[in-house]
């Protein structure tokens, strides 16, 4: 019981030095974040006493009351800390440090249906941006920082910041990358889906775009060429149409 009034204080303690606008003891307990995360405990040592049900049962209770989605079976490291956290999800096999820190709508996330190793591991001392997208079984080094929305689904050495989608270090242990490395080398995503789509898209336009050219031209010249001819009609018309005036005349 000792052990638990410890870890409790522990937590509070971490929203204050990770939250500016915690401002009061009874503020933080109305915080959505450390209430997930005491019921995740909860929840995962019924899953460790296999006590499979009532563990997913509570993790949905977690879920509907604080809009936080923990798999009981996840594994988080002490002072871990959701700030605002609403549409963070956090699968089976993920593995969470000490001292972390995470937004609201972060995915830790698998990329395969077979029952193995398929979610994120996350280092200590990492914050992971509002909106971030961590894929598959990638570890993510300790002293990271994921920029909000990013998208990772690489490992992430040490002391790195990542950006963009697909994440990309931009700096690593205090220094600007210059030389983008490749980016989605595993086996399952060689390339940014989406941004092949985009390349199809685009080539296809400009595909449709010259055909369009040439369709117009093809246009432009049948114009031409009908003007031409009822040019030349109108022309014949009233040359023969002088001449009978003038026959009719004669006579």
């Amino acid at each position: 019981m000792w052990r638990i009034g410890e870890r409790i204080r522990e937590d509070i303690q971490t929203v204050f030095r990770k939250d500016p606008a915690a401002r009061s003891v009874w503020e933080v307990l109305t915080y959505p974040g450390l209430h997930a995360i005491w019921m995740h405990r909860v929840a995962h040592w019924l899953w460790n006493h296999r006590l499979l049900f009532l563990a997913r049962l509570l993790s949905q209770v977690n879920r509907f009351l604080t809009g936080i989605e923990i798999h009981p079976a996840a594994k988080i490291g002490r002072r871990f800390f959701i700030d605002h956290g609403m549409g963070v999800v956090i699968g089976e096999t993920a593995e969470i440090g000490d001292d972390v820190l995470m937004y609201h709508q972060v995915t830790l996330g698998g990329t395969t249906l077979e029952r193995v190793k398929r979610h994120p591991t996350i280092g200590n001392n990492v914050l992971v941006g509002m909106g971030a997208k961590i894929i598959g079984p990638v570890t993510i080094g300790d002293n990271c920082r994921i920029g909000a929305n990013a998208v990772v689904n690489k490992d992430i050495p040490p002391n790195c910041t990542v950006v963009g989608v697909p994440g990309r270090v931009v700096i690593r242990d205090g220094k600007r990358v210059e030389e983008t490395p490749p980016v989605m080398d595993n086996v399952i995503n060689k390339i940014d889906p989406e941004d092949e789509i985009i390349q199809n898209l685009r080539q296809q336009i400009e595909l449709l775009q010259q055909q369009v050219e040439i369709l117009q031209k093809q246009i432009d010249q049948q114009n031409e060429r009908f003007q031409r001819e009822l040019e030349s009609v109108r022309y014949h018309t009233l040359t023969h149409a002088h001449h009978d005036e003038g026959e009719t005349c004669c006579r």
